[in-house]
């Protein structure tokens, strides 16, 4: 299906040069002279190499058509995580780089959505948020005020995220998958 390139988005795949892409990032550009273009960071979904392309924003790009499946995430073996269909019971083994930069926020027995090109499994979604416990955090610093300033914190899954002053070891948070932010405390 044919789009125009200033309608691709992070997560999508489309065909450029005989080959599949999956979209990792996307920067709409617009230079004090000229007209506007969008750069895009791609991977190859063959060869797993990066790329950048740009297009003119009124440029048309081939988006291939995604289908959706959940699953149950088992484990990780290696370079590959271990998924298991709810339905069926069968499992199914995926690079563990399809995840990017959502890698340490996946937990055992976690819904994910997989991404399936005629097949073959080009993405995945995460829940937006998990609960994680904060297992080092700052002390707060004496007239701090709780609206304005975040403190550095050291979650269990080994990511660093600032959180409100308020927020001390042993606590449990809500974090988005998407870019490891504070969301809330944890209603336990």
């Amino acid at each position: 299906m044919k789009q125009q390139a200033n309608l691709i988005r992070a997560g999508q795949v489309i065909e450029h040069d005989g080959r599949r892409w999956t979209v990792l990032k996307q920067q709409i550009i617009t230079p004090g002279k000229g007209g506007a273009f969008i750069q895009v960071e791609m991977r190859d979904l063959k060869t797993g190499n990066k790329t950048n392309e740009r297009w003119r924003t009124a440029d048309t790009v081939e988006r291939l058509m995604t289908e959706d499946r959940e699953y149950l995430y088992s484990y990780t073996d290696g370079e590959l995580l271990v998924l298991m269909d709810p339905e069926t019971f069968e499992q199914l083994s995926v690079p563990t780089d399809l995840l990017g930069d959502q890698g340490p926020f996946i937990q055992d027995n976690m819904t994910i959505n997989l991404h399936l090109v005629e097949g073959d499994p080009v993405g995945i979604d995460l829940p937006p948020h998990v609960t994680l416990e904060v297992v080092e955090a700052d002390p707060v610093v004496k007239g701090q005020t709780a609206s304005s300033s975040y403190k550095p914190a050291m979650l269990s899954n080994g990511v660093k995220t600032m959180v409100p002053p308020f927020i001390e070891a042993g606590e449990r948070i809500v974090v988005r998958t998407e870019d490891g932010s504070y969301v809330e405390r944890a209603k336990d």
